[in-house]
């Protein structure tokens, strides 16, 4: 069932715990995040980042959520994820997104207020919510690239909220995108998460947590990958931000890993096969155990 991101988040508030955005761009990620909310009675949100609208198109991403997600017996919404300027907004809820994000984060502090609060403007005029950002995160992934990490000052995201209007806050306590987030040990500033919860009402949401999981990237390097000092954010870390206040999570490259594990090990052990379809099927088994692993750290299973 299709509903929106302000009652799935608002539902992870008040019970306590996080809902994984799982972003996608073709047809196999999104059937394997709906099968895995399906297994496990969660909702999820389904994120669509710019580079995913620019290869599979915003039209066509959107009308594969529709006809998967309207069948599907756990509540699902459609977002947009790091939204960078006005112009994408304005797409993506004409297309009839649940919700966007406006990333403003590498602007100065008024200018993200300005732009973020024209975001809630458009989009709440249609119902529609809106997720900002105040500080930065490190990293890489898609076409997003951090600016290091600015870590969020507490008295400012509570003016930020106040004034611009935003439905959700992007937070940064130090996570970075992608699979090479830290260069020594791991280490989120949950203190300062527990301090902007203190001072924000909204709920929040955690950017660069990936877990890389460290199994999936040994079986990937012993069918031919080359990945090395890949490091995540360890799952006990992320269990205690979301029981800090943390109610939604993004998810990118696990599953990224995860499908790249699940081809090279297909293809190893079917040298012969030129279907792409099995193939792909055996890469989506992968990416619905990771994201049944995920959604058990984040504690949005059902009943």
């Amino acid at each position: 069932m299709i509903v929106s991101t302000k009652k799935i988040l608002f539902e992870a508030q008040r019970r306590k715990y996080a809902v994984g955005a799982f972003n996608f761009s073709n047809l196999e990620f999104l059937q394997a995040i709906v099968l895995a909310a399906e297994k496990n009675k969660a909702a999820a949100i389904l994120s669509t980042s710019e580079g995913a609208l620019k290869y599979g198109g915003g039209e066509n991403l959107y009308c594969l959520f529709q006809n998967i997600a309207k069948k599907a017996k756990v509540p699902l919404a459609l977002h947009l994820d790091h939204g960078k300027n006005i112009e994408l907004i304005k797409q993506c809820i004409a297309i009839g997104y649940n919700s966007v994000m406006f990333d403003g984060s590498h602007l100065s502090f008024e200018e993200n207020i300005k732009l973020t609060k024209q975001a809630v403007h458009l989009a709440q005029k249609q119902g529609i919510s809106v997720e900002a950002e105040l500080g930065t995160i490190g990293g890489k992934e898609d076409l997003v690239s951090g600016q290091g990490i600015i870590y969020t000052d507490p008295s400012l995201a509570k003016e930020f909220v106040e004034r611009t209007g935003c439905d959700f806050l992007a937070v940064a306590i130090g996570t970075s995108h992608g699979a090479y987030k830290f260069k020594g040990k791991p280490h989120l500033n949950l203190k300062l998460l527990s301090e902007i919860r203190g001072m924000v009402k909204v709920p929040l949401v955690l950017h660069g947590a990936s877990g890389v999981p460290q199994k999936i990237v040994l079986q990937a390097n012993r069918y031919g990958a080359r990945f090395s000092a890949m490091q995540g954010v360890p799952d006990e870390q992320l269990r205690k931000a979301v029981a800090l206040g943390i109610c939604k999570v993004n998810e990118d490259t696990d599953l990224r890993l995860a499908f790249n594990l699940g081809v090279r090990e297909y293809l190893a052990k079917n040298r012969q096969e030129f279907d792409p379809r099995p193939m792909l099927n055996h890469a989506k088994e992968k990416i619905v155990e990771t994201v049944n692993q995920r959604m058990d750290v984040l504690r949005g299973k059902g009943e």
